[in-house]
């Protein structure tokens, strides 16, 4: 988690038009296009009700693990909005990320937040 040509994404919004419009459209095409060669999108807080109940949503985060970006998700926010089950029936894992999320940002990788 600290090369320089890694990108961690973590998504914190539940609103649509910000995660469709910077969050995914970013982190694939980072991936797609090469411009880091490790993409990871973090779903943490209120983006892990988004993905768990929006097939819109569900349908990106297909595409874009298709395409190689990480999908990983907070296992205490999950476990907080009751969604750990249905992240895991769509295949994302969903494990603890406080000491990875520190990893990341004493690394040498990049962070975008939204």
């Amino acid at each position: 988690m600290g090369s320089k040509n890694t990108l961690t994404v973590l998504w914190t919004t539940d609103d649509l038009v910000t995660t469709l419009d910077m969050v995914f459209m970013y982190a694939a095409n980072a991936k797609k296009f090469g411009w880091f060669e490790e993409v990871t999108l973090l779903i943490w807080g209120p983006s892990a009700v988004l993905a768990a109940e929006n097939t819109v949503v569900q349908q990106h985060l297909q595409e874009m693990a298709e395409l190689g970006v990480t999908v990983s998700a907070c296992k205490a926010c999950a476990d907080r909005h009751k969604v750990s089950k249905q992240l895991e029936s769509m295949g994302i894992e969903v494990k603890y990320w406080g000491v990875g999320l520190t990893e990341v940002l004493k690394g040498d990788g990049k962070l975008l937040t939204v």
